[in-house]
């Protein structure tokens, strides 16, 4: 599916985004090995949680929707069944890196795997240190299908997270619960820690960087979460209102957690007009409501590794806003572009030099100049974030922005190209 869009008309009003894709994919997780029937209330309705829940049922869980609420029947710490065929993770790394968590404290064999993307991306950083732990784990060079011969209980281990990795992470604390011992993790950059909140860890910072530490058998009572809309997602639409002349827009109950909201500030530092309001602190997640007005961004864009693991997902939507703006952009330490859904560096630089951008790749990250977007053609290479971030060059100025398999957006935001077609009829 191709989607053309041009210059949009001011976009007031209030909007709801939906809800987290990180805090879904874990609350299902962490739920399916709880003692009891946890209720997910908000939960993404997407690509990706929907290959979670896939997997989830595929091991025996029971998993039923009424409306927004999502229940989840927790099997227990050793309640999974083995499957009886391979699990299809679809294109959901997430799905993929934090099941093999689990499935590496399971006392049968299970192979995971997933779309031509997913087979694509690196899983050696997850297949180490649970192999560490006691699971025999093989794999294509390192790359998906994984086969997992689960170990239970598995070795506790102290890892250091030698890449920040949000989703390393969570998987090494999951396989944690199935140890014997204690499992402690260091991270010297912070990064999203939905997992840790999940799982009510105790976390403590040192010089040698963030400790978290899990306890082998310690039982997870079943529990009831509200998620809040995806910061990530809203980010589309807070550069959609500050790219439209005359636009005024809130965003509600938007997740504020403290790790995911560096893109806030980054914002407010380019020059966005945008306020925060937080309407809870409850835990784990607290939320609020955005407010934007119009005003692209009147200083340039410059992202090192200092911030980049906290802002991985919003660096398209913030090269684009950039580029729309008329400001330079910088990226730097940002790797780990490279390794998601596609190579988004090269994508990014492909694309924003197809629409009149002057873009320069690095190994790590790209850069280019003050320049004026012109009409042209994007190749989103299936990857959600590409498409949709790219949709924003279309709404300001005379060009006329046309995407390539923009149904990609159906991984993280179903029926974005709606909202953003909405705009141009008001």
């Amino acid at each position: 599916m191709e989607i053309t869009l041009g210059p949009a008309k001011s976009i007031v009003g209030t909007f709801d985004v939906p809800g987290d894709k990180s805090i879904s994919h874990r609350a299902l997780l962490v739920a399916s090995i709880a003692d009891g029937v946890s209720s997910l209330h908000n939960l993404l309705q997407a690509q990706d949680p929907e290959s979670t829940i896939r997997c989830l049922r595929s091991l025996g869980v029971k998993i039923t929707r009424n409306g927004e609420t999502t229940e989840v029947y927790g099997q227990g710490l050793n309640g999974f069944r083995r499957p009886t065929a391979d699990l299809d993770a679809g294109n959901s790394g997430t799905t993929m890196r934090l099941l093999s968590g689990i499935l590496a404290g399971q006392p049968f064999e299970s192979t995971i795997t997933g779309d031509e993307s997913l087979r694509n991306r690196p899983m050696q950083r997850v297949v180490d240190p649970l192999t560490r732990m006691g699971a025999v784990i093989s794999s294509q060079k390192g790359k998906p299908p994984l086969t997992i011969q689960g170990k239970n209980p598995l070795d506790a281990i102290s890892h250091t997270l030698q890449v920040p990795s949000a989703q390393v992470k969570s998987a090494i604390l999951l396989a944690g619960l199935f140890a014997e011992g204690a499992t402690t993790i260091t991270e010297k950059v912070i990064t999203r820690d939905h997992t840790e909140r999940l799982l009510n860890l105790p976390v403590r910072t040192n010089e040698e960087g963030r400790t978290i530490t899990v306890v082998g058998g310690t039982r997870i009572p079943p529990f009831t979460i509200v998620v809040p809309g995806d910061i990530s997602s809203a980010v589309f639409l807070i550069c959609a209102a500050a790219l439209v002349p005359g636009s005024d827009i809130v965003i509600r109950n938007v997740g504020l957690n403290p790790t995911r909201t560096a893109v806030l500030g980054i914002l407010t530092n380019a020059g966005l007009q945008l306020s925060v309001e937080r309407t809870s602190h409850q835990e784990p997640e607290e939320y609020g409501d955005i407010r934007v007005k119009f005003g692209p961004a009147s200083r340039p864009i410059d992202l090192d590794s200092a911030v980049v693991p906290q802002i991985i997902d919003e660096i398209p939507a913030l090269a684009v806003l950039a580029a729309a703006s008329g400001v330079e952009c910088s990226v730097r330490g940002a790797g780990e572009l490279r390794v998601k859904e596609s190579d988004r560096v090269s994508l990014l630089v492909r694309n924003l030099r197809s629409i009149g951008v002057p873009a320069e790749e690095a190994g790590d990250g790209f850069s280019f100049e003050r320049a004026v977007i012109t009409s042209g053609r994007v190749q989103s290479g299936g990857d959600h974030r590409i498409a949709m971030a790219f949709a924003l060059a279309g709404l300001r100025g005379g060009a006329e922005i046309t995407i390539d398999e923009a149904e990609a957006s159906e991984i993280s935001f179903p029926h974005y190209w709606g909202v953003l077609e909405s705009f141009q009829k008001r």
